[in-house]
């Protein structure tokens, strides 16, 4: 059975959840509403304050969360199918979110905390690093003695090797 190969997964389209990057609602989520021509689209985000508004197709992400509405549905419709589907909570716990919100936190770091974790990441790498090596010495031990005895052995053979042959030469 040959299953169609899709590039794309998410599509610009009614119910598409979009990240916006830009502009006054930067760093919020709404959906799409209606398309508006090749570059633009009509969004509204009830719950995240976002006014129903047309924004460019650059000002935004699209997200893999897709909502079900009518074609160019009132903002009440929208509401309630965000709210179905709990959008927030799904937003909150995805990776998108996480990262976003782990920049906002560096980016309000001060000098003074800037410092603090650059000291604790240096005592966790060092702490990382001594356990690695602990864990190389206990898994690589067995390994040299093994090769130990082996060139032991090989240091044997030839020396018994070489007194044979230097008692037959004399």
């Amino acid at each position: 059975m040959r299953r169609s190969i899709r590039p794309f997964k998410r599509f610009v389209e009614t119910g598409r959840v979009v990240f916006i990057t830009d502009g006054p609602y930067k760093g919020k989520t709404c959906c799409i509403v209606d398309c508006v021509d090749q570059k633009s689209v009509l969004v509204d985000g009830p719950e995240t304050g976002v006014p129903r508004q047309k924004l460019r197709l650059s000002q935004i992400h699209l997200t893999k969360f897709k909502i079900n509405f009518p074609f160019n549905g009132p903002t009440k419709l929208v509401r309630k199918a965000w709210k179905k589907n709990e959008l927030d909570d799904k937003w909150s716990k995805s990776r998108w979110a996480e990262r976003f919100l782990n920049k906002h936190k560096r980016a309000a770091l001060t000098d003074f905390d800037r410092f603090k974790l650059k000291r604790a990441r240096s005592i966790r790498n060092k702490i990382r690093s001594e356990e690695y090596k602990k864990l190389l010495k206990r898994l690589y031990n067995p390994i040299r003695k093994t090769l130990r005895n082996k060139r032991a052995k090989k240091r044997a053979i030839l020396k018994k090797s070489k007194n044979a042959e230097s008692g037959k030469k004399k």
